[in-house]
């Protein structure tokens, strides 16, 4: 049925097919002792004032890094549920400026005003919304391109301090264990997992030691060694 629309033309396609428009009021604060209740009166009134019906977005865990709230009334925006978002202040949106700046950048993509009760310029329906959506954009990029800087730099500083990178290799020790499991005719998946290492980890180590004890003739080595040769 709407096969061929744009994120944007697709939304406003659901929004016709509503008989209100509805403004989601997303309420978050910073810490327990806070309540939104400070947010709620000033932020209702500025969706009633742009014509809209009001819809309440309540996220209860302040310090979770988890928004569970926040993540439903997105998905309500994207099925055109929801016409429009509200929030007492931009930094409401996400924990971090770049976070909230993708989430407005999302937003406008499907042609969903933001309002906010401190950044009145924050109104994307505005006559300024190009230049908003350009300069978000850019902020956005640089912080993508500041955090791939500082990953690289971490990881040069830790080469240089002679620290091992990537996943820790597995204890030998558990892989020789798990070895005498297979030897004893244990199955090569319950052998690592009553170890505690990995199939494949356990997988390679037989492959490349054969020889260990009668591992050689076991039918579960045997399988083993054949499995790996598949995928090397």
């Amino acid at each position: 049925m709407f096969m061929g629309y744009g994120p944007r033309e697709l939304h406003r396609k659901l929004v016709a097919m509503t008989t209100s428009k509805r403004c989601a009021l997303y309420l978050r604060v910073s810490t327990d002792r806070q309540t939104a209740e400070n947010q709620f009166a000033e932020v209702r009134q500025l969706a009633a004032a742009r014509g809209f019906e009001p819809v309440i977005y309540e996220e209860v865990e302040s310090a979770a890094k988890a928004r569970p709230v926040l993540d439903r009334m997105l998905a309500d925006v994207r099925a055109g549920r929801v016409h429009g978002v509200a929030v007492w202040a931009l930094d409401r949106l996400h924990r971090s400026m770049a976070g909230a700046i993708n989430t407005v950048l999302e937003l406008d993509r499907l042609g969903v005003p933001v309002l906010s009760v401190r950044e009145g310029w924050l109104d994307t329906s505005g006559p300024v919304r190009p230049l908003l959506v350009a300069i978000f954009g850019w902020v956005a990029e640089q912080e993508r391109t500041r955090l791939i800087e500082r990953v690289h730099a971490g990881l040069d500083r830790a080469r240089r301090q002679g620290k091992a990178l990537g996943r820790p290799r597995t204890s030998i020790v558990l892989l020789r264990a798990a070895a005498e499991l297979v030897e004893g005719g244990t199955s090569v998946a319950a052998a690592a997992k009553a170890k505690g290492v990995s199939r494949a980890s356990l997988y390679r180590y037989l492959s490349e030691n054969p020889a260990a004890g009668t591992a050689r003739n076991s039918p579960a080595v045997t399988v083993a060694t054949a499995a790996v040769g598949a995928v090397r």
